[in-house]
């Protein structure tokens, strides 16, 4: 009696964290629509409560406006404005900074009604705790991340930018994971197979591919060498190395950043092809199902480049992105229920 339960307990909390998920996954989308619509600085205010209500009349929307008119982006880049173009952008960053909270709630309520229920296992509070703090600790960062693009250059540091992304994509994967071993306990094991240790590479590859999409973002980088397979007429162009010191051209090049992040798509192709072929049988649906949204976010990667990031397929393309961590993480957890059954 005692373990059916616990089951039941367990998975109502799964439901609950896997619609956190997918809170999360929409808040990334939003987040990337945001930066590609240049909407990011538009509210240069940060009013954790009463930020919720956004400018209900005429008088209120021109204080905002003026207020953004003080910092460096209307100044040196959008000057001359009109106050609907103001209201289109402010919207993106109204709607994100919104959904922030709205996950915020979604997570906090049923996290204290679960608790004072008594439904959440010992093991489990500590994750559900680290969840809770790693969520206030992203509007930290947000907000961190908005305040290096109000001091001088009318633009985010791409590294803040990064970091914001990873966090997001970091929490989605841990409540995510933690969301899986309640739907499916799985039983450890210290020996795991080679698929095993490739398909966690796989996830880590993955989750690096993301962090690469963001120093691409931040800096603008799809906009140029806008070919493929080629860069620059070379499938291997110049230049790669040409800051100094020689490592700052991973963070700082933009030609680098752009075939470092190509480079990591056929890298994870191909070792996505090798654990398909090997997993297809013990798998099955599973494995196919990994193959097929790598191969799709490989095509919209290409298309996102080509045409010269439009915003519909680049939204598409980070999409894609979460999509396949995430596929990529159930094919992990479904191979480790395989081993240690």
């Amino acid at each position: 009696m005692h373990d059916s339960v616990t089951r039941t307990n367990n998975r109502q909390i799964a439901v609950w964290l896997f619609s956190v998920c997918a809170l999360i996954f929409l808040m990334i989308v939003v987040g990337g629509i945001t930066r590609l619509t240049e909407s990011g600085l538009s509210m240069v205010k940060w009013h954790p409560i009463h930020g919720v209500i956004p400018p209900l009349n005429e008088s209120q929307w021109m204080e905002e406006f003026e207020a953004y008119k003080a910092y460096p982006e209307y100044q040196k880049v959008n000057r001359g404005m009109s106050l609907g173009e103001f209201k289109a952008i402010f919207f993106w960053e109204y709607g994100h900074r919104l959904l922030g909270r709205l996950i915020g709630l979604a997570f906090f309520v049923p996290f204290v009604f679960f608790l004072w229920r008594k439904k959440v296992e010992a093991s489990l509070k500590p994750q559900l705790w680290l969840m809770f703090f790693l969520g206030g600790l992203q509007g930290l960062v947000g907000w961190w991340m908005v305040k290096s693009g109000l001091i001088d250059q009318p633009d985010v540091s791409h590294y803040r930018l990064t970091a914001h992304l990873g966090l997001a994509v970091f929490i989605f994967m841990y409540i995510f994971w933690v969301a899986l071993g309640l739907v499916q306990p799985r039983a450890e094991k210290v020996d795991v197979s080679r698929s095993g240790r490739l398909a966690k590479f796989l996830v880590g590859l993955i989750f690096i591919q993301i962090l690469l999409g963001g120093l691409v973002a931040g800096l603008n980088a799809g906009f140029i060498y806008n070919s493929w397979p080629l860069m620059e007429e070379a499938l291997v162009p110049e230049g790669l190395f040409e800051l100094s010191p020689w490592y700052i051209n991973f963070f700082e090049n933009l030609l680098t950043v752009q075939f470092d992040h190509r480079i990591g798509a056929y890298v994870i192709f191909a070792l996505t092809t090798w654990l398909w072929w090997a997993c297809r049988r013990q798998l099955g649906l599973t494995a196919h199902i990994l193959m097929v949204t790598v191969i799709i976010q490989v095509l919209l990667g290409i298309l996102t480049l080509i045409y010269v990031v439009p915003i519909p397929l680049a939204a598409l393309h980070q999409a894609g992105a979460i999509v396949t961590l995430s596929a990529s993480l159930y094919f992990l957890h479904r191979l480790k229920i395989q081993e240690g059954s």
